[in-house]
């Protein structure tokens, strides 16, 4: 069973109900304070840390002196405006004091679904994660339309996960498990401590109660799970209520951990290697012996272009004697690689007229 301690890669899934009070529409300061301590020892250990945090829709409600039911959607996107700055500044006011930086990254469906927004904001997440930062993520629910939106953290928190390869994902939730039974009604109801497959005996067990102002029932959280496992991804749910509910997993707390299918480098070497290369790259021996050693592709070391892709769409690897050494998702379109081509990254925008990414294909995006 997977442990938080053996976590490099952590995304952590924050509900509207436990960052913001329910009677009052205010922050749970002394929880921010000690979430915050938990995120600041993982890092301290060596975890890169993202956490989907809920709230805005909560807390701009209430600035706003909005009704605590259903509200049109106009009114929800008013209020994610108003209450985003204040998420934002939350989280950065509580990580501030243990040197950590914050960003905020929005995203909608859309970012994901299409692939060159999903390579853009995979390429912007390794490097805010490269410069030591913690991510706060969330839906863009200022302008994401009923057709563009995820619906609910579980399933944003596990595609954030498979995009940033992630090795854990945590659902802080309202109960300490997945249970064959709602706890609260049936007595008899008992925890998993383990799920290593998700049987259609186990999708039936869940229930679609959600609490207060969080969306996701424990349909979403199985929905969650098979998205992040399938990708090499643990995924916990525990009780999120109490002060210090990382560490308090860490130390044993009540939990439901599902089993991982593949290691998350593994699983996406594998997707990448299953998709159809709408061109070829052919590269020079430098570049052949470079991927060997397991670098990036730079423009300078392509010697052909062939074919019609554009940004994301993957492409075959060939060598100079026409072997095929894998394929990867291109960075540029099929045009930009032509120009850049046996060109030195630092004269990409020279060439382009604008700046580009300094690798044609990153080596996390390739399948050797």
């Amino acid at each position: 069973m997977a442990t938080l301690s053996d976590a490099r890669r952590l995304v952590v899934k924050i509900g509207s109900a436990l960052l913001v009070d329910k009677v009052t529409g205010q922050l749970r300061r002394d929880w921010l304070t000690s979430i915050a301590a938990d995120v600041a020892a993982l890092k301290s250990g060596g975890a890169d840390v993202v956490l989907v945090s809920s709230g805005s829709i909560a807390l701009g409600r209430g600035v706003l002196g909005l009704a605590s039911a259903h509200l049109p959607l106009e009114q929800s996107q008013a209020a994610a405006a108003v209450g985003q700055i204040r998420l934002a500044r939350a989280w950065e006011e509580a990580l501030a004091p243990h040197g950590i930086t914050t960003a905020q990254v929005l995203v909608t469906l859309e970012d994901s679904a299409d692939r060159r927004r999903y390579l853009n904001s995979r390429a912007t997440m390794e490097t805010l994660l490269g410069f030591g930062t913690v991510p706060i993520v969330n839906e863009n629910d200022t302008v994401a339309t009923d057709e563009i939106r995820y619906g609910d953290n579980d399933r944003l928190a596990a595609q954030v996960a498979v995009t940033v390869a992630a090795d854990q994902l945590i659902l802080l939730s309202d109960v300490d498990g997945f249970y064959s039974a709602n706890p609260s009604s049936d007595p008899d109801a008992r925890r998993f401590d383990t799920i290593d497959v998700i049987t259609p005996e186990i999708e039936a067990m869940a229930g679609d109660a959600g609490s207060g102002l969080s969306k996701g029932g424990m349909k979403t959280k199985l929905m969650a799970a098979k998205t992040a496992t399938a990708a090499g991804c643990a995924m916990a749910i525990t009780d999120g209520a109490p002060l210090h509910p990382l560490r308090a997993l860490q130390d044993g707390a009540n939990a439901t951990w599902f089993t991982p299918q593949l290691d998350p480098h593994a699983a996406r070497k594998r997707w990448i290697a299953a998709m159809k290369p709408q061109g070829t790259l052919t590269l020079d021996d430098g570049a052949v012996a470079a991927l060997a050693r397991g670098t990036s592709l730079l423009p300078a070391g392509i010697a052909r272009v062939e074919g019609s892709f554009g940004r994301g769409d993957p492409v075959t690897i060939r060598a100079a004697d026409g072997r095929a050494l894998g394929q990867g998702l291109s960075r540029y379109t099929a045009a930009e690689a032509q120009a850049i081509r046996g060109h030195r990254s630092s004269e990409i925008e020279e060439i382009l007229g604008y700046p580009g990414r300094a690798v044609v294909i990153h080596r996390d995006d390739m399948a050797l």
